[in-house]
């Protein structure tokens, strides 16, 4: 049985649904990130899920009970979750009195508080900041307080709403790691909502793409970011080939797709004459001077006509009858003398081609 589960969940607010139709099964011990946009509804269903708001339609089961009216089971629920807000919130005390906070109101010995509280400083590196005022701590120092002061109480579920994003790179780094360090010593449940990409499939087991208030697709991280269901989805997850095409044969599982005068070959199974976007992730092609004998079974050629550097990377953009981005090294630009008007071939496996349904309104 799942620890959470939503059915059909929505929330209407002057005369617009912020959510729709949100079907979720969270795990017990389980990372869910909700990855989306900004404005997406994500904060919205953190709140619902946390039973700050009450939805307006739909239902919340926690532990297969339902919770999802006000009442004592509500109010109990609560009380075993914890939820830390994106800008971090810190009461003008102590970062001693700040974690027993919790602990006290609910009415622990004062040896149980000391214990805990010490045990969780330790936990987030923040031993020697215990006498600190919160209030004159750093962004991420102070975000690290107010998730030690939400694990203090031992939630069997942390929600984290956006838990890295007014930090600098070092800070977030650290929130990370401390993220990481809750779930392999307690095994808390966690749900946090992120638009941080890399950081949503670093942390969680599996991932819900929301846009618009709807879930669009939930799976693992690499059905996320390898299969996704829609353009929509393909384009948010970073997928900057997404070429029109249209199936023209088939054999066996290998289909053929025309795109723009091009023929590549893919692994699909949507039938001869339909319309596809074709799918291919700029690191899964391979780059040569000479067409080359491989195991790739597309090889198309074409001139150069963007590099740009992307990190360690640099993305090179190839017109070979449609526009193909690339990502290699800075060593393999050197090595194979990439410029701009240079004509090189590119490759990649019919297995690294994700073919998606091209829909009416695309």
């Amino acid at each position: 049985m799942s620890l959470i589960e939503t059915v059909d969940l929505g929330l209407r607010l002057d005369g617009r649904d912020v959510l729709k139709g949100i079907n979720l099964k969270i795990d017990r011990g389980e990372v869910f990130a909700v990855i989306g946009p900004t404005g997406a509804g994500k904060t919205t269903l953190l709140r619902l899920i946390d039973l700050l708001e009450t939805p307006t339609s739909g239902r919340i089961y926690f532990d297969g009970a339902d919770v999802t009216e006000a009442g004592r089971l509500r109010f109990e629920i609560r009380r075993r979750m914890a939820f830390v807000l994106q800008k971090p919130a810190v009461f003008n005390m102590s970062v001693y009195d700040n974690i027993a906070y919790g602990l006290r109101w609910r009415g622990r010995k004062r040896t149980d508080v000391k214990k805990r509280v010490n045990d969780v400083l330790e936990l987030v590196n923040m031993a020697p900041y215990k006498n600190r005022n919160a209030r004159t701590l750093s962004g991420g120092e102070a975000q690290r307080v107010a998730i030690a002061r939400a694990i203090a109480i031992e939630p069997e579920v942390l929600l984290l709403d956006e838990p890295m994003a007014n930090l600098d790179p070092l800070s977030a780094q650290k929130i990370e790691e401390l993220i990481q360090n809750i779930f392999h010593q307690y095994k808390t449940t966690i749900i946090m909502s992120t638009h941080d990409l890399p950081q949503g499939r670093r942390l969680a087991h599996r991932i819900g793409v929301m846009m618009n208030g709807e879930i669009v697709q939930a799976g693992k991280a690499e059905e996320i970011f390898d299969r996704p269901l829609s353009r929509q989805v393909a384009e948010f997850v970073g997928v900057e080939n997404i070429i029109s095409g249209t199936v023209a044969s088939k054999d066996g599982q290998v289909s053929t797709i025309k795109l723009n005068g091009q023929a590549i070959e893919a692994v699909a199974e949507y039938a001869i004459g339909e319309e596809v976007f074709a799918c291919i992730r700029p690191e899964d092609v391979t780059l040569a001077l000479t067409k080359m004998i491989s195991s790739a079974r597309n090889t198309l050629v074409g001139e150069i006509t963007k590099m740009a550097l992307s990190r360690a990377l640099v993305q090179v953009e190839i017109n070979c009858g449609f526009p193909l981005v690339v990502l290699v090294t800075k060593k393999s630009v050197e090595e194979l003398n990439l410029k701009m008007g240079g004509q090189v071939y590119a490759s990649f496996k019919a297995s690294a081609v994700h073919v998606l349904r091209k829909q009416r309104t695309e």
